[in-house]
């Protein structure tokens, strides 16, 4: 009977001691997770004002450019969205040829017969960039101002101005900027000089000087 009892004896201690261990051990690896009331615990919570000055400093940070595209798929690209790159080819608006001009942007560059234009290619290609130079010319203090910026969410670069610019003329460049993208010119179709902005963005135009008499006849 002793012995039994002394049995039972050492296995309840044995419990006892093993659950002291486990609650010891338990214990001690919460220990750094908890606090005490000495402990001074701040964070801060960024006020209206504040969230709103992060936005616009975002707005306007400056983004490295990467290594640009050539002036060749520049061009050949903004001729593939206006035209699919088709000399012959007149829309509903009356703008002609691979780079769709008017009349009124011709006539600035000293071409006056449209039947000529349309069947001459060389003509075309030089007509593209003596407008260029007349737009870069126009747009010189933009470029400089805000390229490598972003307005209205966009990335600005100068092929991106250049390209909206052939759009809907320099002028609807300029307000877009200006107004920090607010002020944004669409054509007939609905197209937006933002898109431009976008889809043109990041190509060598640098081969383009500034003329303010640019002219191909």
């Amino acid at each position: 009977m002793i012995k039994k009892c002394s049995y039972f004896i050492g296995i309840i201690t044995l419990i006892v001691l093993v659950f002291s261990a486990f609650k010891k051990y338990e214990t001690k690896s919460i220990s750094n997770f908890l606090t005490t009331a000495k402990e001074n615990i701040t964070y801060h919570v960024p006020t209206e004002n504040e969230v709103e000055e992060k936005l616009l400093a975002d707005n306007y940070k400056v983004t490295p450019i990467t290594k640009s595209k050539s002036f060749i798929e520049f061009k050949e690209a903004l001729a593939e969205r206006e035209s699919a790159g088709e000399y012959d080819i007149v829309n509903s608006y009356g703008y002609m040829g691979k780079y769709q001009f008017g009349k009124a942007a011709l006539r600035s560059i000293g071409i006056n017969d449209a039947k000529e234009f349309l069947g001459n290619p060389a003509m075309q290609e030089k007509a593209f960039v003596a407008l260029l130079q007349i737009n870069k010319w126009i747009l010189r203090k933009e470029i400089s101002k805000f390229q490598g910026k972003r307005i209205g969410g966009v990335l600005i670069t100068e092929s991106g101005i250049l390209a909206a610019a052939h759009l809907g003329g320099a002028g609807s460049v300029q307000d877009f900027l200006r107004s920090n993208g607010s002020v944004s010119f669409s054509d007939g179709y609905g197209t937006n000089i933002k898109h431009y902005f976008k889809k043109f963005a990041g190509y060598d135009t640098s081969n383009i000087t500034e003329d303010k008499q640019a002219m191909v006849m």
